[in-house]
């Protein structure tokens, strides 16, 4: 009988997580726990020994177990690195035209390349010069479809407004949500979003 989740057991744990449940369709095994305020999903594996049903889809039919929550003290993101071909043609882009600014208390004198850290809030976008960028062409025409650095901003219509002055191309998000992406001079994808 402790190898077996029940429905009930499944629901009791669901409360004492205070999270929200939902069924995977792919793997039924599966339980997507989604954190309230931020969205994210953490998968719970839940297997037992005699059938069950959440919403319809049968459970493993294994020995019970829960891989609980990892929990390593995450708290954020600290910074999201960005190669560039050019240096000072970059910081031109990431300064002049987006506004930011550098954080002289980094250490980009004792790294074996060209660097600086630009702040983004309390968070930074660090920039290194190497001989290899990822390429100019072959890349999606929406930066939303490739890999690329997300920004929160208070106003996408501001930033519209400097990218249309500065002509430089950018496109809108394709949901209709308040969220503008651009590349810089290196065709990394920036995403601005409206919060």
């Amino acid at each position: 009988m402790a190898s077996l989740l029940s429905l009930s057991a499944a629901i009791s744990l669901r409360h004492k997580l205070n999270r929200s449940s939902a069924v995977s369709a792919n793997t039924p095994s599966k339980i997507c726990h989604t954190f309230p305020g931020n969205g994210r999903c953490q998968r719970l594996s839940f297997k037992t020994k005699a059938a069950g049903s959440i919403e319809g889809h049968v459970l493993d039919k294994e020995s019970a177990s829960i891989s609980d929550k990892i929990d390593y003290g995450v708290v954020g993101i600290h910074h999201v690195g960005i190669l560039c071909e050019n240096l000072e043609r970059s910081l031109d882009f990431y300064q002049n035209i987006l506004g930011l600014e550098i954080n002289e208390a980094r250490p980009h004198d004792k790294l074996p390349y060209r660097g600086a850290w630009l702040w983004v809030g309390s968070e930074m976008i660090h920039l290194m010069e190497l001989p290899n960028p990822d390429p100019l062409i072959g890349r999606p025409e929406h930066g939303g479809r490739d890999r690329h650095a997300c920004i929160s901003i208070q106003d996408v219509s501001k930033l519209q407004a400097i990218l249309d002055k500065a002509g430089i191309p950018y496109t809108l998000s394709r949901s209709g949500r308040p969220a503008i992406f651009t590349r810089d001079p290196d065709a990394n994808a920036l995403e601005f979003t409206q919060v």
